[in-house]
């Protein structure tokens, strides 16, 4: 037996895993994270922290910055967030115009910033200024006629290719992460899946760039949704930047949350719709601090846009209005009627996209990223040219069909029959027959929408940036509009009906079309995202229409009842599934009586569990287990006869130890028993030093016992966010199940392929 002195001599060796060592505790790519040992670090550095706070007035220092730490990173995120949301709505603008001409006083000017500095612009030509060149008067001195159109016209369709051709270019060589909308992938990120490089810094340089270039290109997507993972690389740098992020992803995913309210804030000009479409949408894990933090984040954000104010009109969103007109109770059932249109709609979308994208994943077409890109961008820009609803960049489109009717509009959904006669305020026209400009753009927007309808099933998924909310309420502004429309004609020409006799009384403005376009947008976002909370609240910060909360909540709750009648997932959950990401989504419900004795690992037939015993293996014997098996830890046993649980050991911690041990300890090698207990076992005499790895023991690892229902299971793991739970009867260790077999198990009973669960 080896003597006393011995042991006590080596002591200090066998403890040495008691100081950390590097990269213990991280985890590797498309791997999970431990959310209760990330809390339980957390718990512990602060701890520390706390107790040597009170040594000296330097710790009590570093303690004060420890606890400011996380208020500093919420204002940088906010700051490049909303700068960088300032400068691509900047070079937005301007792109899209320079599809169509260039300002000859500043070529970086856009169309309406280069009338803005002319001096001879007249309020009724206020879009026409010698500056402003379209480039058929730049190239070949016209204006007007077949030839200028043609040449504009395939300008216009080079210019598309042009940008889009870039920016898949770039996509695919420097940043593949930066395609697509990036929220199923921040979802996932945030349930503790990690996917290396997706928040990185090439992701975000290309992404911006790419952006600006998709958005510009007249392609049928919107830049909201990217800007979420644009403001989420920009948390995960400034986290890199504090150990207290850095080396816990637990904490890293709070900033994370946060950074995605500051994403939808600067998106659209919300910052409250931004902090709980954190909530309702992106964030798994969301303690009250977070809410403070993105409550923060979210204000700095849009301060900073506000700062910047891209759109020159002092609001931090394009789409702002406001209405004159109080609605009424028999608007409800339109309203309620557009609510059912976006639900329709919103699954047609999920179900003809996802189908899309599957044949894009199965099959050749896949392979040809780029060509796909310019095939889609050529059909967009020649069937969007020739219809002017569909020319301008899709924001303008949105702006135009909100906007309420007043004396000095010019556009041709305001050409209504005048009383010449008419004496009133201009912010109260009363309702007036539609002209045929009215009749005209209602045909326009008729095509345009069938158009938009098509063209976005194919554009969104694409190898480029690609958000989906601009479009979703695109479609639903321009039904909206031509429902308003029909309803505002159908009151004036009908007023003595029942319905109308109430409240809309011959020469008062009654109905307001805009109204109905902006219920109509949030019908259809709510259809294709199933938001609710959010999207309303984030609907009302964008148009600043107040008090129109209840039509808002009415389409919002319908579309997502009559989505759901059809499917409960929405386009981002659709998305997470397809592409086979390990996420267990809260909304979704496990019905089923199983037991997690069905579930568990090893099955009847199957190999016995692969275990480390507490101290009878040797260095060499956990290695070749390690080296045989892809498993992502092993459970600690007594002994292989009684199986009585100790503990639970990483694999990658495993790894790192033995190697740290070799390169810092002498005397272990490759017979060297390894021991997980807090005395060494007693060995013969002249046995090699054994080596302590209790340290990176859990002796605690979430148990459940065989007969525990899975619906009791499969909540556990949501709540608590586990990797793995092993599985004990009387104390024996029976099987593990993992997030995996969870996934695979709830796949199974849904009578879906469980082989489609990718990745681990």
């Amino acid at each position: 037996m080896v003597n006393a002195g011995d042991m006590n001599g080596s002591g200090n060796l066998m403890d040495f895993l008691d100081e950390p060592f590097p990269d213990v505790g991280t985890y590797e790519d498309f791997h999970t994270i431990d959310w209760l040992r990330e809390k339980s670090r957390d718990t512990d550095r602060h701890r520390k922290i706390t107790s040597k706070s009170k040594e000296s007035i330097w710790e009590f220092i570093k303690s004060l910055l420890d606890a400011w730490s996380g208020w500093v990173v919420m204002l940088l995120i906010g700051l490049l967030a909303g700068t960088l949301a300032g400068v691509i709505d900047l070079a937005v603008d301007w792109m899209t115009d320079l599809k169509e001409g260039v300002c000859l006083s500043a070529f970086w000017y856009s169309h309406e910033q280069c009338c803005w500095t002319s001096n001879e612009t007249t309020f009724d030509d206020r879009d026409k200024c010698p500056q402003w060149q379209k480039w058929s008067e730049l190239l070949v001195s016209q204006s007007e006629g077949a030839s200028a159109y043609i040449l504009n016209y395939f300008l216009y369709i080079m210019w598309a290719l042009c940008f889009a051709f870039l920016a898949v270019s770039l996509v695919r060589v420097f940043a593949p992460y930066a395609c697509g909308s990036g929220i199923p992938e921040i979802k996932t990120i945030l349930s503790g899946f990690i996917i290396r490089g997706y928040l990185g810094k090439w992701t975000l340089l290309i992404k911006t760039v790419t952006l600006v270039l998709v958005v510009s290109s007249g392609l049928s997507l919107g830049k909201e949704g990217p800007l979420v993972h644009v403001a989420c690389c920009c948390g995960n740098f400034f986290s890199s930047l504090f150990s207290k992020y850095s080396k816990n992803e637990g904490k890293r995913r709070e900033v994370l949350s946060a950074a995605a309210a500051a994403g939808v804030s600067v998106a659209f000009g919300a910052p409250i719709g931004g902090v709980l479409f954190s909530l309702e949408e992106v964030s798994y894990y969301f303690p009250l601090k977070t809410l403070w933090r993105s409550f923060f984040a979210a204000l700095v954000a849009a301060f900073t846009l506000r700062s910047i104010n891209p759109f020159g009109n002092s609001r931090l969103v394009l789409f702002y209005v406001e209405y004159h007109t109080p609605w009424y109770m028999a608007e409800l059932f339109p309203f309620i009627l557009l609510g059912v249109f976006g639900g329709l709609w919103g699954t047609l979308f999920i179900r003809c996209n996802i189908a899309w994208c599957r044949r894009r994943k199965t099959t050749r077409l896949g392979k040809f990223p780029v060509l796909e890109v310019i095939v889609v961008t050529a059909i967009t820009a020649i069937i969007a040219y020739p219809n002017p609803y569909t020319r301008r960049s899709t924001s303008e489109l949105i702006s135009e069909l909100f906007n309420d009717c007043g004396a000095l509009e010019s556009s041709q959904l305001c050409d209504y029959i005048n009383d010449p006669n008419m004496t009133r305020p201009v912010d109260d026209i009363p309702d007036r027959p539609a002209g045929p400009g009215v009749y005209s753009a209602m045909w326009q927007l008729a095509l345009a929408l069938v158009f938009k309808i098509v063209i976005t099933i194919f554009t969104f998924g694409m190898k480029i940036p690609s958000g989906l909310f601009i479009p979703s309420m695109a479609v639903g502004a321009m039904a909206g509009r031509m429902v308003g429309i029909g309803v505002e004609q159908l009151a004036y020409h009908h007023h003595d009906w029942i319905i109308f006799r109430n409240w809309c009384r011959p020469g008062a403005d009654c109905v307001t079309p805009g109204l109905y376009a902006m219920v109509g947008a949030a019908a259809c976002l709510g259809g294709v995202t199933r938001m609710t909370v959010s999207l309303v609240v984030i609907m009302f910060e964008l148009t600043g229409g107040l008090e129109y909360i209840v039509p808002l909540m009415a389409a919002a709750v319908t579309s997502k009842w009559v989505a759901d009648a059809f499917g409960k997932e929405g386009i981002y959950e659709a998305h997470i599934h397809l592409n086979g990401y390990p996420f267990l989504d809260v909304k979704d419900e496990f019905t089923h009586r199983t037991l997690a004795t069905d579930v568990m690992r090893p099955r009847r037939g199957e190999a016995p569990l692969s275990v480390l015993t507490q101290d009878s293996m040797t260095v060499e014997d956990v290695e070749t287990l390690i080296k045989e098996t892809d498993y992502n830890g092993f459970p600690v046993v007594v002994s292989k006869d009684s199986e009585r649980l100790i503990g639970f050991a990483q694999r990658r911690e495993l790894i790192l130890a033995i190697k740290n041990a070799r390169q810092r300890q002498d005397g272990v090698v490759s017979n060297s028993i390894v021991y997980f207990t807090e005395d060494p076992p007693e060995l013969p005499p002249n046995s090699p030093h054994p080596l302590k790895l209790r340290r990176i023991l859990n002796l605690s690892p979430f148990t459940v016992t065989d007969h525990t229902p899975m619906e009791t299971v499969v909540d556990i793991f949501r709540k608590l966010g586990l990797r793995q739970c092993l599985v004990t009867r009387s104390g024996r260790l029976l099987g593990i199940i993992t997030k995996k077999d969870v996934l695979r198990h709830m796949a199974q009973m849904a009578n879906q392929d469980p082989e489609s669960i990718m990745f681990n």
